[in-house]
């Protein structure tokens, strides 16, 4: 169900849940609205995540912990909306009223429009018996005016486009093939004022992305690639180009992976359904950059002609690469998609993948891993990410390791030694960036997925990337 969100000066009386969202300070301070004895005997102190409820003029009133004021950010605004997603989903109609902070109140709206929505996701194409939120309507109390819509407008957006990331990662891989996959961005683009470019089966091999049929070459469903354009009105504050890795289903090919580590591959095309996510709320983010997306589809299986390990590949740009590790395969068709990038002639490029368990031994399931070539584009993506909570930590991208994927029959190889593999993974990558183009590679093998709910992330696809990359491209600046 869509939430309706509506700016209004304060709680109506239709709602049916008046909730205010407090401080542990305001709880000290005895201003909440709620009796102060009532609230020491519930051991209510207005600690993150504390929900106190009671029954007042016939609806329920409640009040949502935030911690203390010094401590307030968007982040904990977007988790105390999470936190009235998931308490009051069996009301049709709940106001919130902000807490006193310092964030402003335009970043706190779109915060808590946002947490309330992702909070309230479900994914139910296959339950028959789906248990869904009955929340329709959520009136955001402090101003009614235009800009405090607009504010909200652009957190329930940006949720919405991170709520088709996860649809996408969630659906399993038998159905999302590459064509039905394309299929569904071709839909959005539609609806979002996007062009759409689909790449077939015949274009990719006259197109020489070797790297996307040599991975595809064990599957029976034949591979993709979409590109998707966002055109600013007026003058375009440069452009950007997005890759998204878009393996559909990851069986490793014929380096097999384990029955359990199969078990989520169907989220290994949660990169290009980020980049896909955050293309389709640019035109509601009025993003001033021309963006340009390449997302590269096919899933890795073992079917009669899969390649095999000693094979050698040759990519879009003419490089070749030696396969010894077919489970290594989305380097090869990101490899492509930076190519494709890198002959438009972008101001800067970010490709975004579920590409490394190295990444998530290294910095675990909730932040990203962040390689590039630019320190100016580095430093924007780190300021996406504090922006809107995705976060990133910047890793090296050391150059004496090049040695460690050197191949004796071809330019390189897919895979360097047992350690550092998100970092040799990050320098494969770079081998096809054109010279003198800003470059990040974002692997999110960690946050893309998430076995258990936890704030604004539901169970599943994660929909991670979407906010940071809708976040540079609104606010890009040639690096």
């Amino acid at each position: 169900m869509t939430i309706t969100f509506t700016a209004s000066r304060s709680i109506p009386k239709a709602a049916k849940a008046a909730v205010t969202i407090v401080t542990s300070d305001a709880v000290d301070a005895g201003t909440t609205g709620a009796d102060p004895k009532q609230l020491e005997a519930s051991g209510f102190e207005g600690e993150v995540g504390q929900v106190y409820q009671w029954p007042s003029d016939g609806r329920v009133s409640a009040l949502v912990g935030i911690g203390v004021a010094a401590d307030v950010d968007t982040d904990a605004i977007r988790a105390a909306g999470a936190s009235i997603g998931r308490s009051f989903s069996r009301h049709t109609r709940v106001g919130v009223a902000l807490p006193e902070s310092d964030v402003a109140a335009d970043a706190a709206r779109q915060a808590v429009a946002g947490g309330l929505t992702l909070a309230t996701y479900t994914y139910t194409t296959y339950k028959s018996d789906a248990e869904r939120t009955k929340l329709a309507k959520v009136d955001v109390a402090g101003a009614s005016g235009a800009r405090a819509q607009a504010a909200i407008d652009r957190g329930a957006a940006l949720a919405a486009g991170q709520c088709f990331a996860r649809d996408l990662v969630n659906e399993p891989g038998g159905d999302l093939t590459p064509a039905a996959f394309a299929r569904r961005l071709t839909a959005m683009a539609k609806s979002a004022g996007l062009t759409t470019k689909v790449w077939d089966e015949a274009a990719i091999k006259k197109g020489k992305l070797g790297g996307l049929v040599g991975v595809n070459r064990g599957s029976t469903n034949p591979p993709r690639l979409v590109e998707l354009t966002y055109t600013p009105k007026g003058k375009a504050r440069g452009t950007l180009a997005l890759v998204g890795k878009g393996i559909t289903f990851d069986s490793g090919g014929l380096s097999l992976k384990t029955g359990a580590g199969m078990m989520t591959m169907k989220c290994d095309m949660g990169g290009g359904a980020a980049v896909a996510g955050a293309m389709s709320v640019l035109s509601a983010l009025g993003a001033k950059a021309k963006v340009r997306a390449f997302i590269p589809m096919t899933d890795n299986m073992t079917g009669g002609d899969a390649t095999r390990p000693g094979d050698v590949l040759k990519i879009r740009n003419g490089k070749t690469i030696e396969v010894l590790n077919t489970d290594a395969e989305g380097r090869l068709v990101l490899a492509d998609g930076l190519s494709l990038a890198s002959e438009m002639k972008p101001d800067a490029i970010v490709d975004m993948a579920t590409l490394t368990g190295a990444c998530m031994v290294a910095l675990g399931p909730k932040i990203a891993g962040l390689m590039g070539n630019n320190d100016d584009w580095i430093s924007q993506i780190e300021s996406a990410s504090a922006a809107t909570g995705e976060r990133v930590w910047h890793l090296p991208l050391p150059e004496d390791y090049k040695k460690q994927f050197e191949s004796p029959v071809a330019d390189m190889k897919n895979i360097g030694t047992p350690h550092g593999g998100a970092l040799t993974a990050g320098l494969i990558l770079q081998e096809f960036v054109a010279a003198g183009i800003p470059w990040a590679h974002v692997d999110i093998a960690g946050p893309a997925w998430s076995d258990t709910d936890d704030g604004e992330i539901t169970k599943g696809g994660t929909g991670f990337g979407v906010r940071l990359l809708a976040d540079l491209a609104t606010n890009f600046s040639k690096p």
